[in-house]
């Protein structure tokens, strides 16, 4: 198809792949768990408490990603119902699956430094993919703090939010799928979504590497 373009080079869909693998499955994971701490075993029954990413990928979430750049897993259920402190929960359940995201950058990291520090060699191969690996889960870590419906952000915002704001945000949240597609997928990326990831992503990355570069050297 002329003008067809992959948002990924045809060498590094492997790379991505694997990346996306880990990254979905940690995320989506880390909501369960944390929501099953809280006392909400939704996720536990429809046997989402797990790291079995076929329990957790989302097939045209997963192929978007490689077609525009962008994608998502399949969402895990929250009963808030289950709640003692529904708030702090509700923010808390939210902002884990992102800190998974970080948390797995900062692995990257360790991995790399590590294997420096220690004078283990690795190929040129190897360290495509770490780079890769890093700089996909700090995106994910960042997009999905955008507090729009239905990334973790606008959750987060929800719950922090006043009662009466609460109500106003809620009635409106139907549009906030449209909204979000606006701002994605259309020339508006330029002035919206794409100068939060070229400013925020490179310093994310940059504080990530000499904190850990400190570490182990």
């Amino acid at each position: 198809m002329e003008g067809f373009h992959l948002a990924y080079p045809l060498r590094l869909i492997p790379y991505v792949a694997i990346t996306l693998i880990f990254a979905f499955t940690f995320h989506e994971f880390a909501h369960a768990y944390v929501a099953y701490k809280f006392g909400d075993n939704t996720a536990k029954k429809q046997g989402r408490l797990t790291l079995n990413p076929l329990q957790h990928l989302d097939p045209i979430g997963t192929i978007l990603i490689f077609i525009a750049g962008f994608g998502w897993a399949r969402p895990v259920p929250v009963n808030r119902f289950y709640f003692k402190k529904p708030r702090l929960a509700g923010i808390l359940v939210s902002a884990a699956g992102p800190l998974s995201n970080l948390i797995l950058a900062s692995l990257g990291f360790i991995v790399g430094y590590g294997l420096m520090r220690f004078s283990v060699g690795s190929s040129a191969y190897f360290d495509e993919f770490l780079m890769i690996f890093i700089n996909l889960n700090i995106v994910l870590f960042i997009f999905n703090l955008i507090p729009l419906p239905p990334l973790d952000g606008y959750r987060i915002v929800e719950d922090l939010a006043p009662h009466h704001v609460r109500a106003k945000m809620t009635q409106y949240e139907q549009y906030g799928m449209l909204i979000f597609l606006i701002l994605v997928i259309t020339p508006l990326d330029r002035f919206t979504i794409q100068p939060i990831f070229s400013i925020v992503v490179p310093w994310v990355r940059e504080g990530l590497s000499n904190f850990y570069y400190t570490l182990f050297f």
